[in-house]
């Protein structure tokens, strides 16, 4: 079994009601550390399961056996330079030059903010070229790949989260595999 950690952002239950935490525990968050921020519950997962897909199924299954509808998951798929350096260990210097194309070829462009000061990229797309460029092991790479699965099938209201994130796993692994050793 490995451990993964990631947020579930949820909404739709009383942080006030006397049973709030409590109807975590008993629908199986046990696991996690639950906090109302910002107006939404964070339900903070340290889920030990057998995979990524397995992990987040099951820790979204909790999260609406309690009540709560489930609004996305984090870490945030976008991600800043400064957000990439720390995901990574790597300067945020590096991350600057890797972006400007002075230490690599072909970083990913960003995907939101695109003519701003500040600009977003997805983080998938940026932990698989660091994967081909040998600055990131394998499964940061496919957690990477779930997760921005997990948060577009939410987003879609697809009711067949595991199937979804099993192509998507099966995709991400078959491509990765061909990455020369």
């Amino acid at each position: 079994m490995n451990e993964f950690e990631f947020c579930i952002i949820a909404s739709g239950l009383d942080p006030k009601s006397e049973d709030f935490e409590q109807r975590f525990y008993d629908a199986g968050c046990d696991d996690a550390t639950v906090s109302f921020q910002k107006g939404r519950i964070i339900v903070d997962f340290t889920r030990e399961a057998r995979s990524i897909d397995h992990a987040i199924v099951s820790a979204v299954r909790d999260v609406e056996a309690a009540g709560a509808r489930v609004d996305r998951i984090e870490p945030d798929p976008l991600v800043s330079l400064s957000d990439i350096a720390a995901r990574t260990g790597m300067s945020r210097a590096a991350m600057t030059q890797y972006s400007k194309g002075q230490r690599g070829r072909d970083f990913p462009a960003p995907v939101a903010r695109v003519t701003s000061d500040s600009p977003l990229w997805d983080w998938a797309a940026v932990a698989r070229w660091l994967f081909q460029n040998d600055k990131i092991d394998r499964g940061t790479v496919i957690e990477a790949a779930a997760l921005r699965a997990a948060n577009a099938a939410i987003e879609a209201h697809e009711t067949r989260l595991q199937q979804v994130l099993q192509r998507c796993l099966r995709s991400c692994e078959k491509s990765l595999g061909k990455k020369a050793a």
